[in-house]
């Protein structure tokens, strides 16, 4: 970089806060032979009032500050300003502060605010070609570029906020969807729970019923023996009723052993009245072992329906689980979509995602590295693209 007494003016000002249509640079080749010096013309427009700290820099394209400078030289002031030569104005670069390499560079027009009032169009310092043909851009040209590079930055910005859009309803769908899946996560906790709770309840009941069914077993057994039993005694009370009324008619010697006979047949007749209640105890017994089995049986089927319906509630979630997640995908795709569209705007403009980072470029001799990003695209980066097209005509 030139040597000077002091740095110039600069700023942090973007390209899309620049008025290049003030100054005009002219004659501007397409390369400069490396090795000579570097004079530039440029013309002041009616209304620009040139100012005693402006200065004409070196920038590389891809430039986002006045602070990028390679090199730069004063502005010389005219006397007068109202005289038309006065407008035509020029500085020349010397060779030794000029890039060394093949890169491609412009002439921009900084004032003493930092602010760039005219840029020129690309160059580069290379050996001449045969093939070289010199392309003039009128001040008209520029102007359209201008207005179609502000309309691209718009149009970028559009494209910046939907996508910050689209990432921020990602982000909430993504959010509702760990939510569900947290619910889910719950309710399949749940279900395992009362899954676990229904089988150890039912192994309970069905110990308890085989229990049951095994007392209820044995009670209708004791209960056949008693029947058994009492046919028995009536047999044998029928048999010593018939025996007493022989004895009665027979001998009336036998009284006292026909009356220990009745107070036998008082006692079994006893006996038998404990033992039918008892059989009545029994059967009451038997009919409370059912209905707490029924009562069992609709508790059961409670709970089944109760797991039943939180296995719907867990399907249902899962569809709504699905559905988020697909919602999530197609966010996504589009989110890819709008990406790849910004990426092809900002190429389209000669931005580079991987570049945006600011660097500051250094001066020292030989020429130091560079920031080759762009912010917002270098204006005249279609008229390089267009530039094979008007060779070929």
């Amino acid at each position: 970089m030139e040597k000077t007494v002091e740095d110039p003016p600069t700023s942090a000002v973007l390209l899309d806060h620049c008025h290049f249509s003030q100054v005009i640079f002219n004659s501007v080749e397409k390369f400069y032979i490396p090795g000579g010096d570097v004079t530039c013309h440029y013309t002041f427009t009616q209304h620009f009032i040139p100012r005693r700290k402006d200065w004409i820099g070196i920038f590389r394209v891809g430039w986002k500050t006045t602070r990028e400078y390679y090199t730069f030289m004063w502005v010389n002031l005219p006397i007068d300003l109202n005289n038309k030569s006065a407008k035509q104005q020029e500085v020349q670069f010397k060779a030794y502060y000029l890039p060394k390499d093949d890169e491609y560079y412009q002439f921009c027009y900084v004032d003493q605010d930092g602010v760039v009032r005219g840029a020129s169009i690309p160059f580069q310092f290379r050996p001449e070609n045969e093939e070289d043909i010199l392309v003039v851009t009128t001040q008209g040209e520029v102007e359209e570029i201008e207005q179609h590079n502000k309309e691209l930055c718009k149009e970028n910005q559009e494209l910046k906020d939907s996508c910050v859009s689209l990432q921020k309803q990602n982000s909430d769908m993504q959010a509702e969807l760990q939510k569900k899946q947290e619910e889910l996560e719950t309710l399949r906790s749940i279900n395992k729970k009362l899954e676990l709770k229904v089988k150890e309840q039912e192994d309970y009941w069905e110990t308890e019923l085989l229990q049951l069914k095994e007392q209820n077993q044995k009670m209708s057994s004791e209960n056949e023996k008693m029947g058994i039993r009492v046919d028995q005694l009536q047999a044998q009370l029928s048999t010593q009723e018939k025996e007493m009324e022989k004895l009665v008619q027979g001998d009336q010697d036998k009284t006292e052993q026909l009356e220990h006979l009745k107070k036998e047949n008082d006692h079994l007749f006893l006996s038998l009245t404990e033992q039918r209640k008892d059989q009545k105890k029994l059967e009451q017994r038997v009919e409370e072992m059912k209905q707490n089995e029924t009562t069992a049986m609709k508790k059961q089927q409670e709970l089944m329906d109760e797991n039943f319906d939180l296995s719907r509630r867990l399907s249902e979630n899962k569809m709504i689980c699905n559905v988020l997640q697909r919602e999530k995908e197609r966010l996504e795709g589009e989110n890819d979509l709008l990406q790849r569209e910004n990426n092809r705007l900002l190429s389209y403009m000669g931005l580079d995602f991987n570049s945006l980072p600011y660097q500051v470029p250094t001066s020292d001799e030989g020429g130091a590295e560079q920031n080759p990003g762009l912010v917002y695209g270098n204006p005249y980066s279609a008229l390089h693209q267009e530039m094979p097209h008007l060779q070929s005509r």
